[in-house]
């Protein structure tokens, strides 16, 4: 009886994420006693939000085998997953995930940060490190003010808003100080704030996800990314018109390039929905990260809204989400971030000692 009830919750269709609960690599495991089943489920990814959404569903498969449910507990283990040969996962740091573009303007930044807030807001634990080193916003994004402690002299203490961890060389320069460095300098700069912050807290239990917002292009950086820093996933972030998807497409052939396996792509400003008669435009043109997702066989792991309040929002320090994940506006960037986790958690996991975090 166990066997059948696993395969068909298994099969239940995660809402709103066209992936079974099964697919997702989630671990099931029923006891029952006097015709009555408790259910835990174990996830890999931040799964929380699960557990109201499935439990209608469980419900009705205990009920179909002539059994009632007495509980149902969601768990989630974030485990560390593969890297580049040669590389190995930070010790503070599970996994990271860098969000790159080819060109600059479509927002790859306002996605990076709202997809951190919603990680964290599902209970994971996130840090956000700004990989601009020319042209860092992070901070502003973030609201972020002043300069990060340095309790030895030779570490960074991240600062931390709106739940997650960050980091920028914007935080430890004039705002109005250009960086005037050479590629060498630079790319130096961003592996100290990636190996010289304190990740993770006092706690010692480190980071679920990094967040890495990566500069527009293909230059040094992301060379610099691909010999030294050890990513687990990319996303690739674009808006649907041509000229964008051209460009995200060297992208993405250069994170499989330097291998680094890619998540999915998001497509940003993908609609505009006006906020008097209601109208959906298209502005940037429609359907461009599906056709690219098709033609590359990735993901298109969620399509971003072209609204004011995510621009408004973003340059008063309090991002979309930081303002309330169900808001029309806000839910796309949750269920990306969510799509994102699941496509992570699904990739080779890498044995390693650092202490996993319990959610849900």
């Amino acid at each position: 009886m166990n066997d059948q009830l696993q395969s068909r919750l298994a099969a239940l269709q995660l809402p709103g994420m066209d992936i079974s609960l099964g697919d997702t690599g989630a671990r099931v495991r029923i006891a029952e006693s006097d015709g009555r089943i408790a259910v835990e489920v174990t996830t890999g990814f931040p799964g929380g939000w699960l557990e109201p959404l499935l439990r209608e569903q469980v419900q009705r498969v205990a009920m179909d085998s002539g059994l009632s449910l007495s509980s149902l507990v969601v768990n989630s283990r974030i485990a560390s997953h593969a890297v580049q040969d040669k590389l190995s996962p930070l010790p503070s740091v599970r996994n990271i995930i860098a969000v790159g573009s080819g060109k600059g303007g479509v927002g790859k930044s306002t996605v990076a940060v709202n997809l951190a807030l919603a990680l964290a807001a599902d209970g994971a634990k996130v840090g956000v490190l700004d990989a601009d080193i020319y042209g860092p916003s992070v901070p502003l994004m973030l609201g972020l003010h002043g300069r990060p402690d340095s309790p030895d002299g030779k570490t960074i203490e991240p600062m931390r808003a709106h739940g997650v961890e960050a980091m920028s060389i914007g935080l430890l320069v004039d705002q109005d100080t250009p960086m005037i460095w050479r590629g060498p300098m630079a790319t130096s700069a961003l592996t100290q704030l990636l190996t010289e912050t304190r990740w993770g807290g006092a706690d010692g239990e480190g980071l679920d996800y990094l967040i890495l917002d990566l500069p527009p292009g293909t230059g040094d950086i992301q060379l610099t990314m691909a010999q030294k820093i050890p990513v687990a996933g990319a996303v690739v972030v674009t808006t649907p018109q041509d000229v964008a998807t051209l460009d995200a497409r060297k992208a993405l052939k250069m994170f499989e390039k330097v291998e680094v396996p890619v998540l999915g792509l998001v497509e940003n400003m993908a609609v505009h929905v006006c906020t008097n008669c209601g109208h959906a435009e298209h502005v940037f043109g429609e359907g461009g990260g599906q056709r690219m997702a098709a033609q590359y066989g990735v993901v298109l792991l969620g399509s971003l809204p072209l609204e004011a309040a995510v621009r408004e929002q973003g340059d008063a320090g309090t991002p979309i989400v930081a303002k309330g994940g169900e808001s029309a506006t806000a839910h796309p960037f949750v269920v990306t971030a969510r799509r994102v986790a699941i496509e992570l958690s699904r990739r080779p996991q890498v044995a390693r000692p650092l202490a996993v975090s319990l959610l849900g």
